[in-house]
């Protein structure tokens, strides 16, 4: 696949910040375009992907307006602050359920489409599969987890579909909102990159000749997740680092969540 013209594509999460640019971006070099989203529109197909039942019949209805099935993106997604030490809640439920099981259910349904198109899955992950964050825990669980299933689907289906994952870092996007309600902004912590970098780093995995493995969105990005792989210990402690300053400057005193790991951080100083 190294051109869209006329190529039949289903994008998840079709109405949120990366769905929209996306789906007209698409659209915009050509391609055939169908969504899927918790609420549907003209172009988009109604489906809450959380609901096992709902999602083989919505990915069906996509593929029989398309005519087929050549480009699946896995763009749905969803955030919220969840801390390692404390037990999972509904947050954390939602985030697995939303970000790794909705993704794992539409590729299955997409897959007796694709298989015979030699088609392509296009994941987007997240910097924090490689490099995970303190009071996130839940996302960076999710989109870990959801790197795991591409590895494993490339091993069981590579032969006939291309497999590649996107690793954005942080774009503004009603995603933060609830951790920034919380007083757990991501400031200064993650860097903001454009979500138009997000969409072209989609399309070079979607178009490329052979499908890549693994793609960057910016320079940053691919310096980020070669040293969370090759020097994970340095990258600990540069995040560890970074956290210990906002700790310090008191960015997190009003964050009940975070109260844990601010008095432990504070206890070490004495």
């Amino acid at each position: 696949m190294t051109g869209l013209t006329g190529r039949r594509v289903l994008v998840t999460g079709a109405r949120g910040t990366f769905g929209r640019h996306l789906c007209a971006a698409l659209t915009g070099v050509g391609a055939r375009v169908v969504g899927l989203d918790l609420h549907g529109d003209a172009d988009t197909i109604g489906c809450d992907l959380t609901d096992p039942a709902a999602v083989p019949p919505a990915v069906t209805a996509a593929v029989q307006r398309l005519g087929g099935l050549d480009l699946l993106v896995n763009n749905a997604g969803v955030g919220g602050p969840a801390p390692a030490e404390l037990a999972p809640d509904e947050v954390v439920r939602r985030q697995l359920e939303v970000n790794l099981l909705a993704a794992w259910r539409t590729t299955a349904a997409a897959l007796p489409a694709l298989v015979p198109a030699r088609g392509r899955v296009v994941f987007v992950a997240s910097r924090m599969a490689v490099l995970p964050l303190p009071l996130a825990a839940a996302y960076g669980v999710s989109k870990r987890a959801l790197v795991a299933y591409a590895d494993a689907l490339r091993h069981e289906v590579g032969t006939h579909v291309g497999v590649s994952v996107v690793y954005p870092s942080m774009v503004a996007s009603p995603i933060h909102d609830s951790t920034a309600d919380a007083g757990l902004s991501l400031s200064g912590v993650s860097r903001m990159e454009p979500v138009e970098g997000v969409v072209a780093a989609i399309l070079r995995a979607a178009t490329a000749r052979r499908a890549p493995r693994d793609v960057a969105t910016t320079g940053r990005g691919r310096l980020e997740m070669a040293l969370a792989r090759h020097a994970p210990a340095l990258a600990d402690r540069l995040v560890r680092r970074t956290v210990a300053g906002r700790i310090a400057a008191g960015d997190l005193d009003g964050a009940p969540l975070a109260a844990g790991m601010v008095r432990r951080h504070r206890d070490t100083g004495r």
